[in-house]
Formats: structure tokens, sequence, C-alpha cells
């Protein structure tokens, strides 16, 4: 069995869902691991940077979404049961051992689960914030269960803010991995992550564990991102700083528009070698057993 990594950080627009894109794929092309990434963000821009919102469209009308198999755990007897392995999308892009749980638009905002779990527990507040808690507990690693054994690496990606869903998925990880940019709200966003997270090992619910920062570079220097930069260094350690940047790159946003990651629409661009040169660290940060499962084999 393989890892779960969140990617995650509570600032939007730190580029988590391209990094999360590229390096499932690098991962997958360059390294023969099996990977999995699941879309937990209603935005669906990790479904979407791997196929064509028609074909998104198909599988929606189809129940073939993460929606189908979240309904599947908080109501079991409302509909008609679809494996998650009839769901996911094998070899995205045409690349081996590079699979897809699509998202969903529509996923259950927290007042709506709310209001199903009141009424299953019949307005009883104890019985609702027990099945509350399991819920969160339990919710992703529900859905993930009968395929962790088929992959090296689940990697989740998040939506920006605290929900159930993200907090499920925590727990179910790991490690996490935090993009970030080097300005003041991104390092906010990490410190609010870091609460909830201190928060759910204060209470035995994860032993997830930091596998490191990966910053986007803003393209020019300033003494902000530097300060920025030491401040993260101090706080979390040095060693916690992945050494490859992301650079601000057209190529990446070009890769988006044709539904593909940028390593392999333009693989020799300065994007697309950031994104090779983070897979290789990333793997040098998990243990050995798993980097080596499949380029041994």
């Amino acid at each position: 069995m393989g890892y779960v990594i969140s990617i995650v950080n509570m600032k939007g627009g730190v580029g988590k869902t391209t990094l999360t894109v590229n390096v499932a794929t690098s991962l997958a092309k360059d390294h023969g691991l099996r990977v999995l990434i699941v879309d937990l963000d209603t935005q669906i821009n990790a479904t979407l940077s791997l196929m064509p919102p028609l074909q998104f469209a198909h599988l929606k009308k189809e129940n073939r979404t993460l929606k189908q198999l979240i309904n599947q755990v908080i109501q079991p007897n409302a509909q008609s049961i679809i494996p998650i392995e009839n769901i996911i999308q094998r070899n995205i892009c045409k690349v081996n051992g590079f699979d897809l749980l699509p998202g969903d638009i529509e996923l259950y905002n927290d007042f709506l689960l709310a209001a199903i779990l009141y009424a299953q527990t019949h307005q009883n507040q104890q019985d609702f914030d027990k099945n509350w808690n399991t819920l969160e507990d339990s919710l992703v690693r529900t859905v993930l269960q009968p395929v962790m054994k088929s992959y090296d690496l689940i990697l989740l990606d998040f939506p920006p803010g605290d929900n159930l869903l993200t907090r499920s998925g925590l727990v179910a990880s790991s490690f996490y991995l935090m993009p970030a940019k080097p300005e003041p709200l991104s390092v906010v966003g990490m410190g609010i992550l870091e609460g909830h997270i201190k928060k759910l090992k204060q209470s035995d619910r994860t032993n997830i564990n930091l596998l490191g920062i990966v910053f986007s570079s803003l393209g020019h220097a300033t003494t902000m991102a530097a300060k920025v930069k030491n401040r993260v260094s101090s706080e979390f350690g040095e060693d916690k700083i992945f050494s490859t940047e992301i650079p601000t790159n057209v190529a990446v946003a070009k890769a988006v528009d044709e539904f593909q990651p940028v390593v392999l629409t333009e693989p020799n661009s300065s994007g697309a070698k950031a994104f090779t040169d983070l897979t290789k660290e990333l793997l040098q940060r998990l243990p050995t057993r798993l980097s080596k499962t499949r380029s041994e084999g």
C-alpha cells in the first residue's frame, strides 16, 4: 500500500492544482509509479486540467464523479451503487499508471451535510455530534478504501478554506505538502492550516506529517519575497523548504488550455523542468521503499 498526500494551503491561488497535476504526471511517466489524483475542489480545476469540459459533462450525467461516491457513504440506501473502480478515469493523457477520480461542482457543503445527519439522528444532538466526527474521520478513507492498495501514491487536490471534506482528506493522509507564494497572505493560509492540523493531532485523529513547502516564483526578486521566505524557513525549518521553485512560465498556462500537464505539452520549458525536478525531490523525501517500488521492478 502506498501513501495519501494532501496538496493543501488554506489560501487560494498558490498553485495547488498545477503542482498536483504535473507532479502526478511526472511520478507516473518518469518514475513508473501508480498514481491517482482525487479532485476535492468544487471548482474542479484538476479535473478540467486533464479532460475537456464535454468529457466531464458526460461523466457527470452518468454520475461518475466524486459526488456519487460521497452520496454512497452519506446515504448508502438512497441510490444504486457505482463502484469507485467504475468512476476512476484510467491512464489520463495516455500516461500509463496515471488515473483521476473526477471532482464535481455540486459537492455537499457543511450546512447541507449537517441537515442530512441531523435528520438521520432524529434531532438528537449527542448522536449528531458523534456522527459528525465519525463522518469527518471516515469519509475520504471510506471512498478510497477499495483502491488504496492499487496505487503507490494518491494525491488529494484541495479547495482553499476549511470544510468537512478538507478535514476528512487531511485525516486520511500520511503526508501533506504546502504550495505557497512568497507573499504575506500565502503565509497566513499556511498558518491557518497548521492550526487545523495541530488540533487534529491533539485529538489523536491523524498522524499526518509535513513533507515540505514549495514556493512559486514571483518572476522577480523582491525584498518582501525574501522576508517571507526567511520567516517561513525560521518557523518550519530550512529542511522543510523544497529547493526547487516553480517559475512563472507561460507554457504552464497554455497547457491548461490543452487539458494536459505542461510536463507533457512542453517538457523542455522552464515550468516543466521545474516540476520534473520537484518530483525527484519529493521522492527523496518519501520512504525509500516507495520510490523504488516500481523503478526496481
